[in-house]
């Protein structure tokens, strides 16, 4: 039988508009985008429909995009679709606690606006920097950074596609000489700071006492954790990858490997932008990938999910 996993992008695929028809046409999208209001004080609609500057601000940006995941993860369970796996990237991984019943939709908006300020403030602007690397394996990456202090591997996006983190001078060196070890091209990313990087480790540690006084429940179905790419099944082992997960390597590529090889065939991308999608493609064409980021996209997942 069919398996089915629910997937949730991170930060870098907001933008202005995003769910506004499940806010404006679902009474469950709308009390999501109310009730965020509620709990951090400002206009969560504002925020998302309009024309604004804080929405590309990290400590904004990590609160809406949780708010906009939960809220279409709702409508879909209201359909009476229910995954048999959940995983969500960097940031996604909160809205993937939400859809496994391990943390509430108010501790998961909340927790993230605070991890959000915390990786704002971890590192002054401009010190930090991110960079994509495209076509070179990923041992190769390895081997060259090992060689170069405060340079860090971000992201195993997926094959052909690694991101690398750390101090600014030393990811400019490193772009260098990744590029003489043969990389296509290394792109410096528009980002605040150098997330998952060593250089987070503090805001890690902060984050771990904010998680301290939020209760956390048994994995009604089991999600897929950034930080080991393995199933998590027992609560207690949550709040200590959380932690580590904001300074270290996010592991989406073998993370869908490991529900491929435990029988995912099917993917539901849920949040704004395809970029979860475009990843696929690269790690398994034959997984079977669908996006929920119009309302009309729910009714097309639907239809496909039950015909399998």
């Amino acid at each position: 039988m069919s398996k089915l996993a629910f997937i949730y992008p991170g930060q870098g695929a907001q933008y202005i508009g995003m769910g506004q028809e499940f806010y404006e046409q679902t009474e469950v999208g709308k009390r999501t985008w109310d009730k965020a209001s509620r709990l951090l004080g400002f206009s969560m609609p504002d925020l998302c429909f309009k024309e604004n500057e804080q929405l590309n601000i990290t400590e904004y940006t990590q609160a809406a995009m949780v708010t906009v995941s939960i809220a279409m993860t709702k409508v879909l369970e209201e359909k009476g679709v229910r995954p048999d796996v959940t995983a969500g990237l960097s940031l996604g991984e909160y809205a993937a606690l939400y859809a496994a019943g391990v943390m509430s939709e108010e501790d998961a908006i909340t927790v993230v606006r605070q991890r959000g300020m915390l990786m704002q403030e971890a590192v002054p602007t401009g010190i930090g920097a991110m960079a994509a690397v495209l076509a070179l394996e990923n041992k190769t990456i390895e081997d060259v950074i090992s060689d170069i202090d405060d340079v860090w591997i971000a992201n195993y996006n997926c094959p052909g596609q690694t991101v690398i983190s750390g101090k600014k001078e030393a990811v400019d060196l490193a772009c260098e000489k990744l590029k003489a070890a043969g990389a296509k091209r290394t792109l410096p990313l528009n980002v605040s700071g150098p997330f998952h990087s060593g250089m987070l480790t503090e805001a890690g540690e902060k984050l771990g006492k904010v998680l301290e006084t939020v209760s956390l429940n048994q994995p009604v179905i089991p999600y897929v954790a950034n930080v080991t790419a393995e199933y998590v099944t027992d609560v207690s082992a949550v709040k200590e990858l959380l932690k580590k997960q904001v300074s270290s390597s996010v592991r989406w590529q073998q993370s869908v490997e490991a529900m491929i090889a435990g029988g995912v065939d099917m993917f539901i991308e849920i949040g704004p932008g395809k970029t979860l999608s475009g990843f696929m493609k690269k790690i398994n064409r034959s997984a079977q990938v669908m996006n929920i980021e119009k309302l009309s996209d729910v009714e097309k997942v639907i239809a496909e999910w039950r015909r399998t």
